[in-house]
């Protein structure tokens, strides 16, 4: 999962974990996967790829700037009402359309994710254009970030024995977006921001490869990364040094992970075919 946007002055951070080789980057992304109580290597972290080290983690609805919060509502309405001339379903659910939003393209307060390491991988490695610069991919630990969900919230993933929101589970619990911040309120708890993964409809092919799920703020001005930094325990950053960009894009390539797969059909394949068969080159180049 990536952004394209202006990067600011973030930089690498004293906790950050620099990876020197291919190997160690696969040994990294793997921490803390060993499940005892289940006996698989089943990590319950969610990654998003930057190929750029200083770019936030802000939404795309954010950077649509302006006064954008006040935006949000009507830029679904009316993706909805020009939507359905696209065969779409108009009685889905909102959270429904904002997969589908999200996927096509419109300002949304999502973030794109992927349970897959190598799909956050390949991210940070697609762009040549930046490979004389650190990339980084954020992992997120999904099951307790929802552990700071409002009571109601906790209820419906409880009921459902699952660890992350379908776009059907929130439909039962807050029917727009909107209203996530008053959920605690509501229920007189705390209000304090809060952050839930749910999973889109397989709507196409890319959806499914990219192995993909949404993060979701109930704060719309907040970013993500200051919302993590008020809980540490949370995340962690692993920074692919520039001067190891290429390797790891290579072995990806062989690996197929590439936007052939990724972004099926003609745009994907020509993608991966102009970076193909592009001429190597180092950072200083």
């Amino acid at each position: 999962m990536t952004s394209q946007h202006a990067p600011t002055a973030v930089g690498r951070r004293p906790d950050d974990i620099v990876v020197s080789s291919w190997m160690e980057l696969c040994e990294r992304v793997y921490d803390h996967s060993w499940q005892p109580d289940i006996r698989h290597f089943r990590a319950n972290y969610v990654f998003r790829g930057l190929s750029d080290i200083s770019y936030p983690l802000n939404t795309s609805l954010q950077r649509l700037g302006g006064p954008y919060p006040q935006l949000e509502y009507h830029l679904l309405r009316n993706f909805k009402k020009y939507g359905t001339a696209d065969n779409r379903d108009a009685t889905q659910s909102d959270w429904w359309w904002w997969a589908v939003a999200q996927h096509h393209g419109l300002p949304t307060r999502l973030l794109d994710w992927t349970y897959s390491p190598f799909v956050a991988m390949h991210f940070v490695t697609a762009n040549m254009q930046q490979y004389d610069r650190d990339g980084v991919i954020w992992a997120m630990e999904f099951v307790k970030t929802q552990q700071h969900l409002p009571a109601r919230l906790r209820t419906v993933l409880e009921e459902a024995g699952a660890k992350v929101f379908t776009a059907g589970m929130l439909e039962r619990a807050v029917r727009n977006i909107g209203d996530l911040a008053s959920l605690p309120r509501e229920a007189g708890e705390e209000e304090r921001p809060y952050c839930l993964f749910f999973e889109p409809p397989s709507l196409d092919a890319r959806i499914v490869n990219q192995f993909a799920l949404f993060s979701v703020l109930s704060d719309v001005t907040m970013r993500l990364d200051d919302w993590l930094l008020n809980h540490p325990q949370l995340w962690r950053r692993i920074v692919i040094p520039k001067e190891l960009k290429w390797e790891v894009r290579d072995k990806l390539d062989q690996a197929n992970i590439t936007e052939r797969i990724l972004l099926p059909g003609l745009d994907g394949l020509a993608m991966w075919l102009a970076r193909h068969y592009s001429p190597s080159r180092t950072p200083a180049e």
